[in-house]
């Protein structure tokens, strides 16, 4: 249930608004927190918290690291919300064959 994991790391807003900023590019601590309004220490939790779910991962470049999107992180939920469409459709057709058979009558 790594799906579990990640849907919690992104229930948070500030999660959200840290992945949609590394969307567009990767950045360092510094350049993130730049971008919130939140300390540099919560920064790099609220980092902590999305590498375990592993949606990002950290490139060491001199003194800094640098935050990258890891959007393999998110199969495992996707795979998870698309069981959800895949009975839908399933359902789906099921009724659609259901008053197929009943028009026939």
């Amino acid at each position: 249930m790594a799906y579990a994991i990640v849907l919690e790391a992104l229930a948070e807003p500030r999660r959200r608004q840290i992945l949609q900023a590394l969307k567009a590019a990767p950045l360092s601590v510094a350049e993130i927190t730049a971008t919130q309004p939140v300390s540099r220490p919560a920064v790099s939790q609220h980092l902590k918290v999305l590498k375990t779910a592993n949606l990002v991962w950290a490139e060491q470049r001199g003194t800094k690291r640098v935050y990258h999107l890891q959007r393999e992180g998110l199969v495992e939920l996707r795979n998870w919300l698309d069981g959800f469409w895949e009975d839908a459709l399933l359902a789906f057709e099921a009724e659609v064959v259901r008053q197929a058979g009943q028009a026939d009558d």
